[in-house]
């Protein structure tokens, strides 16, 4: 097949009339909605409150890839209401939690960690960002800077931006119920946190660049994800644009 295993996915996870996937009869049960470090320690953030920002409309029209970073450290505030933005809990609905960002099947496979390296109040290191309870939870301290460049193929805006965001997929939270057609609806999730992200940064005067080039498994190293139930499919950089 001239494209090789990706299009044999495209053609294997299409829905047709008379097929529609969903996941095998024994599958593995629904796993936990929301992962959690509980014996780690926390950063608590911020509540991310209204901002005086940008409209919709001026962040449409602003948004463009930065790839150049200014020394200046980003705002905890700021880091807070990013993370409420892109993948934050909603006022309840009933006895339904949503998110800032769509989910197919509202089953939520993304999580997100942070490679901290210029952040006020906040030490180097690196973060899982617990949704529930809003925070950010050490995983590792020091100075990830170079190791998350190298994995993301060299590029130098990793080393210098003040903030990395990291997401992984927990596959199995989307595959349980939808089968292999689920892996399509984990990389549309993703990239719905990402423009969230995007256009909540520009909003404060922000800049992010998307970064689909890394070496999987060098990430996933960095983070401590098995790369196979859980793995990096995407990131971001975050700060003052120079």
């Amino acid at each position: 097949m001239a494209g090789g295993i990706g299009e044999a996915f495209q053609q294997e996870s299409r829905h047709t009339r008379d097929r529609m996937l969903r996941a095998a009869p024994g599958a593995e049960g629904r796993p936990d909605r929301y992962k959690d470090y509980p014996d780690r320690p926390s950063v608590r953030l911020p509540e991310a409150g209204p901002q005086e920002g940008a409209s919709v409309d001026a962040a449409l029209r602003k948004r463009s890839s930065v790839r150049s970073y200014a020394r200046t450290p980003l705002g905890k505030e700021h880091l807070s209401y990013l993370l409420w933005a892109a993948t934050g809990l909603q006022p309840r609905e009933d006895s339904q939690e949503f998110r800032t960002a769509p989910s197919a099947g509202a089953l939520y496979p993304i999580e997100t960690y942070l490679v901290a390296d210029n952040i006020t109040d906040v030490p180097q290191g690196l973060y899982h960002y617990a949704i529930k309870a809003h925070a950010l939870e050490r995983l590792t301290s020091g100075d990830l800077s170079g190791a998350i460049a190298s994995a993301a193929m060299g590029q130098r805006m990793c080393a210098r931006a003040p903030a990395v965001f990291i997401w992984t997929a927990v596959f199995g939270r989307t595959t349980w119920r939808y089968g292999a057609r689920g892996y399509r609806y984990v990389y549309l999730d993703a990239g719905h946190i990402a423009e969230n992200l995007a256009l909540a940064a520009v909003s404060l005067g922000l800049g992010t660049c998307q970064v689909g080039a890394l070496f999987d498994d060098e990430v996933n190293a960095i983070i401590g994800v098995d790369g196979v139930k859980e793995s990096t499919i995407y990131m971001s950089v975050a700060g003052w644009p120079a």
